[in-house]
């Protein structure tokens, strides 16, 4: 039988189930408020006005080494700047960061601050390469039947308007074509052209099993606000098209475009909003990695898209030393909540070339989200993947068909995407001991460690 409903009355007191909660729980809300970056020499007379313009923003930021000199001036510890001149000569990307970014940086511990990690590489820090990384480890370029149009995914294809950001990312799976030239990397360009926009909307026509259209780049922040409609009233034409998602590392590095971007803004609106009409999803994908690049600007600028009913989602790359740790990944997830961002996918860094230092091992991936998960609402908790190389697409962390942690080879299958073949991901060497490193500096001993992985997954696999 069951127990009657038992009435609370005034008189009785109510004993708590759980303890008051540590205020550091609610860390997630505390957001960092008022002129923060006039710290910086060069922005000392910078008033809030200025600093929230977007255009003064990106004629602000930094190329190059000298101009963050001239920016930062005696913050720097001694030897820091040698460090970085020697760190770009190394280094796949262009340098390219926002006075906002550049401003959240704790310059008097720069080797240890994670926004410092994700931008300007040190030399001291450079670890040498997995022998089996790559550029394109994704093979975008082999999945794509026109230039910049990558069909990969049954229903979905990857649309690169252009190929320049707000900022360059050191980690960035598109260092082959993403930004300038550099010592170490020529460019496969991507330059915002009409002809060759209308042959990837064409191909998209053909095909009506595509669905799913990702608008990214570069950067769909550096899209005028009449291409952002122009884009967007042609993709929505196409009657096979259903969903849109507009990809922007934006928000994380400079939100006040969205504060003082009208018309970039009502541009997005506008396409979003006819999208509904047509019973079509548009939608916001942008990139927060460390709850550090979450300020009060970015609550602003989200409360303003949440307005608009401008759904955002995050996708962040899970970085050595920025985000690969329980807590930090927590408080990451709890405060893109707070700001109404659904936390979409945590990737494990792609293997690309000359950022060893900056990559994890799956095994990091699986335990740092079994510790995330239930923190906080479901909707809101990110799935870790495994984009994997060589076209198998993103994959749960966790279901891989094999993964020996010795070696740091995990094989995982895509069936409903290349069905039959198998994919390698390889954790970073600077995680394995120092005997498995060294079977990884032997051509030999590279082939029987895969080839062992591959015939363990093989007779799990089928």
């Amino acid at each position: 039988m069951p127990q009657p409903l038992k009435i609370v009355h005034d008189s009785e007191p109510i004993v708590p189930k759980k303890a008051p909660v540590e205020a550091s729980t609610l860390a997630h809300k505390d957001l960092r408020r008022g002129l923060w970056w006039q710290k910086i020499p060069a922005y000392r007379g910078i008033d809030e006005a200025t600093f929230l313009d977007h255009g003064w923003q990106a004629r602000s930021s930094i190329t190059r080494v000298s101009k963050l000199v001239e920016t930062i001036q005696e913050l720097v510890p001694a030897g820091f700047v040698e460090d970085l001149e020697s760190g770009m000569k190394q280094a796949p990307m262009s340098v390219r960061v926002s006075p906002y970014i550049v401003g959240l940086i704790d310059w008097e511990r720069p080797y240890e601050d994670p926004l410092r990690t994700q931008f300007f590489p040190l030399a001291s820090r450079l670890l040498p390469d997995h022998p089996k990384l790559g550029l394109d480890s994704l093979h975008e370029q082999a999945d794509a039947p026109v230039p910049g149009l990558t069909h990969r995914y049954p229903d979905k294809a990857l649309f690169l308007p252009l190929d320049t950001c707000p900022v360059y990312c050191r980690f960035c799976t598109r260092s082959y074509a993403i930004g300038l030239d550099t010592d170490e990397v020529e460019k496969v360009h991507l330059r915002p052209n009409e002809d060759r926009w209308r042959r990837a909307y064409n191909y998209i026509a053909s095909r009506p099993e595509l669905e799913d259209i990702v608008i990214s780049g570069g950067d769909a922040y550096q899209l005028r606000a009449q291409h952002i409609e122009e884009i967007g009233e042609a993709l929505l034409a196409i009657p096979n098209v259903r969903r849109m998602r507009f990809a922007t590392k934006g928000p994380a590095v400079m939100p006040m475009k969205i504060l003082t971007d009208d018309a970039w803004l009502d541009a997005l609106t506008r396409v979003v909003d006819k999208g509904r009409k047509l019973h079509k999803d548009v939608v916001l994908h942008t990139h927060f990695n460390n709850p550090n690049e979450i300020t009060g600007i970015t609550e602003a600028a989200m409360g303003r898209l949440f307005e608009r009913g401008i759904v955002v989602r995050n996708q962040s790359v899970l970085i050595r030393g920025v985000n690969d740790s329980v807590e930090t990944m927590t408080l990451l997830v709890k405060r893109l909540g707070h700001l109404n961002v659904h936390a979409y996918y945590v990737y494990v860094h792609d293997m690309v070339r000359g950022v060893e230092d900056l990559r994890t091992s799956v095994d990091t991936a699986i335990h740092i989200e079994k510790h995330v998960r239930g923190s906080t609402a479901g909707f809101n908790t990110p799935t870790f993947v495994v984009d994997a190389p060589g076209g198998g697409g993103k994959r749960d962390a966790h279901s891989y068909e094999y993964y020996d942690r010795d070696t740091g080879v995990s094989v995982y299958a895509a069936p409903s995407v290349k069905p039959g073949e198998l994919f390698i991901y390889l954790d970073p060497l600077h995680q394995l001991s120092t005997h498995q490193q060294r079977r990884w500096g032997d051509a030999v001993e590279q082939r029987v460690m895969i080839d062992d992985a591959l015939s363990k997954a093989r007779a799990r696999a089928w």
